[in-house]
């Protein structure tokens, strides 16, 4: 007689998505310079095996986004499997099925109130994208999740890492010290960033990601039945999926399996929603008289409803194919911020947004910590996605990281000899804050800076009278067009405190034709 016991279905799931999680940290912390430019990991492929990510970049751009392939089969799995991509591989449900402990919901939540509002934002989201509003970059979980990770936590947690050890190091005796440096030395090499980075929207960052926690609070993974678009797209998949759940037909009352399901997936009936049901298998597990079973069949006739309101959702519809068209209304429309100066390799602006998914992965990356995320820079559709903001840090002239990591194409993948081509912008010269034109004080930083072979900053030798009435010789600055690039580092490093006297606009970016700059007829000397 056989004794072993079978492991249970449910324990397969937890070890899935805990190999799942344990991955997805490791490509995170793997997203980040190692003294090389050259990323060895696909660090992307979690956003590369999104559908919602590559449904909305591709509605957008016109076209199917080849390197967005990996997610036509996550779709077709589905179609076999139902919803399983939520309940086993997804860490952002991973994270929420950990902390439910912490924040269980207060009542029962079986209230289907907001069930349908994912579909129309899925709707909203499609449509807005294809008439040239592309925000599912803002909702998806795999962005708000490694956005919120790269922009706030890591560089939190690096902060608090360097504080604790430093402090150990400076007043902890010897024998501390014996163990702390070592256990900082593992940390760095493993864990911990490449170097402290400091990021815009930070907060907001954070509060977006503490959001979809504390939603716990309402109902068992809320954002997502409720919210999650990306889940509202497995969802209307699942509805032809050939795995089903079903309850046996002598059920009794005992009502465990509604109790224990995370999605609320089974009704009053003991049905089993393929919509909602994420296969955590929870309900076979406390199903007292092993009644419920999962089991593959042919095409179902009697596929369940969406239950959706047709007017709401028409109007979704038309809010996403309406909103465009007011803010081709705005001032940036006809004249783009100076200051928004897109990576390296950026596509031009209006196809750069539409495949931009917001997942901060090139900010993270970014050696010189000059990336940033926009805020209304780009104008609403362009939150989140990056920026060069050369006070904060510069673009490294010998680094290709962010076209490496971009999991959609939105920044094109570089090779170094045709990075260092690439101009992003032009630096130009305040001579009012300028130290040898407005004080007649040497200064010779950013031309030290400047990382072009033919530096692009050049001096004149001029006579200027000093702030003392004194007539000296100095050497002043200017630019040479045809050799900037735009790296921003002589407005970075800078000796000046506040506002730089270097500014770098987007004047001359290659991407953009209209932005050339005047033809100077040389090469720029005088």
């Amino acid at each position: 007689m056989n004794n072993k016991k079978r492991i249970p279905a449910y324990y397969w799931r937890r070890a899935s998505q805990l190999v799942c999680l344990a991955l997805f940290f490791f490509l995170f912390i793997r997203t980040d310079y190692s003294g090389r430019d050259k990323i060895e990991y696909a660090v992307n492929i979690l956003f590369r095996i999104d559908p919602l990510l590559a449904l909305s970049a591709s509605v957008a751009a016109g076209f199917f986004i080849v390197l967005m392939l990996p997610a036509v089969v996550t779709l077709l799995l589905t179609l076999i499997l139902g919803r399983f991509f939520c309940g086993w591989f997804c860490p952002m449900g991973t994270l929420l099925d950990g902390c439910h402990t912490m924040a269980s919901p207060q009542g029962q939540g079986r209230e289907r109130r907001y069930r349908s509002l994912k579909f129309y934002l899925l709707g909203f989201l499609l449509v807005g994208a294809w008439f040239g509003l592309p925000l599912a970059g803002y909702v998806d979980p795999f962005s708000i999740l490694v956005r919120s990770l790269a922009l706030a936590v890591d560089p939190a947690l690096n902060a608090l890492a360097t504080t604790f050890f430093t402090f150990t190091y400076q007043q902890a005796p010897a024998w501390v010290n014996g163990l702390t440096e070592p256990l900082y030395t593992f940390l760095k090499a493993t864990i911990l960033p490449f170097n402290q980075k400091y990021y815009d929207l930070t907060v907001l960052s954070l509060v977006i990601l503490l959001v979809v926690f504390l939603l716990e609070r309402l109902e068992r993974r809320f954002f997502c039945r409720n919210v999650c678009p990306l889940g509202a797209l497995l969802a209307v998949t699942a509805r032809f999926s050939l795995l089903r759940g079903r309850a046996g037909a002598k059920c009794g009352n005992c009502r465990n399996c509604r109790d224990v399901c995370r999605m609320g997936a089974i009704d009053e009936e003991r049905n089993i929603s393929p919509l909602d049901c994420n296969l955590c298998l929870d309900c076979i597990h406390h199903c007292p008289g092993n009644k419920i079973s999962f089991q593959f069949s042919g095409i179902h006739k009697n596929r369940p409803t969406f239950a959706l309101s047709r007017r709401s959702f028409v109007g979704s519809l038309a809010l996403g194919a309406a909103l465009p068209f007011f803010l081709k209304s705005r001032t940036l429309a006809r004249q783009a911020d100076p200051l928004l100066i897109r990576p390296p390799g950026a596509l031009p602006e209006e196809e750069f947004i539409g495949r931009c998914v917001r997942c901060g992965e090139c900010m993270k990356v970014c050696i010189g910590n000059g990336l940033q995320p926009a805020f209304l820079q780009g104008g609403l559709e362009g939150m989140f996605s990056p920026i060069l903001k050369a006070r904060t840090g510069y673009c490294e002239y010998n680094c290709t990281l962010c076209g490496q990591v971009c999991p959609s194409g939105a920044i094109r993948k570089l090779a170094l000899k045709e990075k260092k081509k690439e101009k992003i912008g032009n630096a130009c010269f305040d001579r009012n804050r300028c130290l040898p034109y407005a004080k007649g004080i040497p200064c010779m930083v950013c031309e030290e800076h400047c990382p072009t072979p033919d530096k692009a900053i050049k001096f004149r030798e001029v006579v200027v009278e000093n702030s003392r009435g004194e007539k000296v010789s100095v050497k002043q600055p200017y630019l040479v067009d045809e050799l900037c690039v735009g790296c921003g580092i002589c407005e970075t490093k800078c000796p000046l405190p506040g506002v730089s006297a270097v500014i770098v606009t987007s004047a001359g970016e290659s991407r953009n034709p209209a932005q050339a700059l005047p033809d100077t007829g040389n090469t720029g000397y005088p």
